[in-house]
């Protein structure tokens, strides 16, 4: 079994660094930060940018090779699943969709990664929840909200997230 034992995000090169320890031996995983570009982008181009920011691949090749069986295919494309739907359908909300409907998506996608993390167990820990809050928040600023402004600044995930 391997443990998170380092976990920095880079803001000034735009990485993720990631150390785990195996046996003893280090190693580092780099995963690409969601980022918006905001200049002359459309709004669909803006959520559909945040796809870069997509953690699971990174975990099933740094979980994976751990033999931590929950990073597997199937329960990673769930979890992209689940931000592929919620870009969907803010864009089909628009970007002068009101507050409250962009806000009712974001719960849902929150609740949908609660019951996965609760069908398969400890899929968000300690790394997974910030690559999560992160994407999430990116998400919310490019559909037009501020993070800031819910849950005391923590952000949307922060008001119905379990993990």
């Amino acid at each position: 079994m391997c443990n998170l034992i380092y976990y920095h995000i880079s803001k000034k090169e735009s990485k993720a660094f990631r150390s785990y320890c195996k046996d003893g031996k280090k190693q580092e995983t780099i995963v690409e930060e969601p980022t918006v570009n905001t200049d002359d982008l459309t709004f669909s181009e803006k959520l559909n940018q945040t796809k870069k920011g997509y953690p699971f691949k990174a975990w099933r090749e740094a979980f994976f090779e751990y033999k931590m069986e929950q990073y597997s295919e199937e329960n990673c494309n769930a979890a992209k699943a689940i931000f592929d739907n919620l870009i969907v359908k803010l864009i089909e909300l628009g970007e002068h969709g009101n507050e409250k409907d962009k806000i009712a998506l974001f719960e849902k996608a929150v609740n949908s990664l609660n019951s996965l993390d609760n069908t398969v167990g400890s899929l968000i820990e300690t790394g997974e929840r910030e690559d999560l809050c992160e994407l999430i928040d990116q998400i919310t600023i490019a559909s037009g909200l501020d993070p800031q402004n819910y849950a005391d600044g923590e952000g949307l995930s922060d008001l119905w997230r379990e993990w």
